[in-house]
């Protein structure tokens, strides 16, 4: 019968400083000793504990930094013939502080005999890819170099992701700043102008007119319209996958963005064959494990196809030319290396020259979107000012 691996729970801490002060902090760990342990590491002094309810619980994450950060330090420690459970020590002690009680439960499971592999099963945090890759490599003895490979990995995720990030927030900060700005205008600005054009005895313009109404509403019914934005807020956030996958149906298909976007999961595919490759997974497991790194519904079908094909029986250099969604350039080439036997290269190289592929797509795509962003900011404040101007033009022109 198996062990069953113990919970990890959230503390609400009071700890004693090396200089004398107090601090308070959240932390998780599997009990107040262990807690008190951690603490130690940080030259704390465990005080008191609250233990938090199941359901207060946070969700344990493992940053992908953290988990590139511990695949380097496995990497140098085990080929330098250092233990596993003493490179799991050190490395507990240079992830972040939220991560360090999970590095320590994975040390302890594999102190009690527990396989590496079966100890980040355990802990919960770590993705089928990962699980695959380690239990593959302690098979043939070389996890040191699977934990290499899946540093390099990682790292080249985390330039994809930030990729995507970049391409997606900047333009949500600049509209919001566009719309916050034109906001304040049309609520303090038109109405002041408006007011004393109207005092004046000025007939205002039909537009000029709406912008003021529009202004005057939103400046006398703040707390209403404030709401109504909360009230969205959270409707978005509540609704927030069914958002993700309205707008990533819309980036598939846009013009230049499903380029990008085509590139990111390919980056991401190529990746993680990569890793499984390197492993010594076997093409059609890999195959099954990868199609699951991917979101595109077009690319998984086709590569959950060529696998199907694979298993029957298939070769892959006669299968691979049947996958449309890859590029003819990518599929030529996984023809190549697999007459020539080498496709853990192909995959690793595919890998590299997508992820600098898509540092120049991205590139060029937030080249192309500043001058539509400039575009945006003067219709919509150039609106505002406009409505303004306009009865003084007429003013103007009437003096005339």
């Amino acid at each position: 019968m198996t062990r069953a691996a113990p919970q990890i729970g959230s503390f609400l801490f009071l700890a004693a400083k090396p200089t004398g002060g107090r601090t308070f902090g959240l932390r998780q760990a599997k009990s107040e000793r262990a807690l008190a342990e951690h603490l130690r590491r940080d030259k704390l002094v465990l005080l008191q504990t609250w233990r938090l309810p199941g359901w207060a619980n946070p969700r344990q994450k493992f940053k992908a930094r953290d988990h590139a950060e511990l695949n380097t330090q496995l990497s140098q420690l085990l080929s330098r013939g250092v233990p596993l459970i003493e490179a799991l020590d050190v490395a507990a002690n240079v992830v972040s502080s939220r991560s360090r009680p999970l590095v320590a439960q994975m040390r302890e499971e594999v102190a009690s005999g527990a396989s590496f592999a079966d100890a980040c099963r355990k802990v919960g945090v770590f993705d089928r890819v990962t699980i695959a890759v380690y239990r593959a490599a302690e098979r043939s003895g070389d996890l040191a170099g699977a934990a290499a490979q899946l540093a390099v990995n990682i790292n080249r995720q985390l330039r994809i992701s930030g990729k995507a990030i970049t391409l997606m927030i900047y333009p949500a900060i600049v509209m919001t700043i566009s719309v916050l700005a034109g906001t304040f205008m049309m609520t303090f600005i038109v109405p002041k102008i408006g007011g004393a054009l109207k005092e004046a005895g000025i007939d205002l313009p039909t537009y000029t007119a709406v912008v003021l109404a529009i202004g005057l509403f939103i400046q006398t019914n703040w707390m209403l319209v404030l709401g109504a934005v909360g009230v969205l807020i959270v409707a978005a956030v509540l609704a927030r996958a069914a958002l993700g996958k309205l707008i990533g149906k819309f980036m598939r298909v846009f013009p230049g963005i499903r380029d990008v976007v085509m590139t990111q999961e390919l980056t991401r595919f190529f990746t993680v064959m990569a890793a499984m490759a390197r492993s010594g997974i076997p093409l059609a497991d890999a195959l099954g494990i990868g199609v699951e790194a991917i979101s595109h519904p077009r690319l998984r079908r086709d590569l959950g196809q060529l696998r199907t094909r694979l298993i029957e029986g298939g070769v892959l250099r006669v299968l691979v030319e049947k996958v449309e969604t890859l590029p003819m350039a990518t599929r030529r080439l996984l023809v190549a290396a697999d007459r020539a036997g080498d496709l853990e290269t192909a995959f690793d190289g595919l890998a590299e020259d997508l992820a600098d592929a898509l540092d120049r797509k991205t590139e060029r795509m937030l080249s192309a979107l500043e001058p539509l962003l400039i575009v945006f900011m003067f219709l919509f404040i150039g609106s505002i000012v406009m409505s303004v101007m306009l009865p003084m033009i007429q003013l103007t022109s009437q003096t005339v």
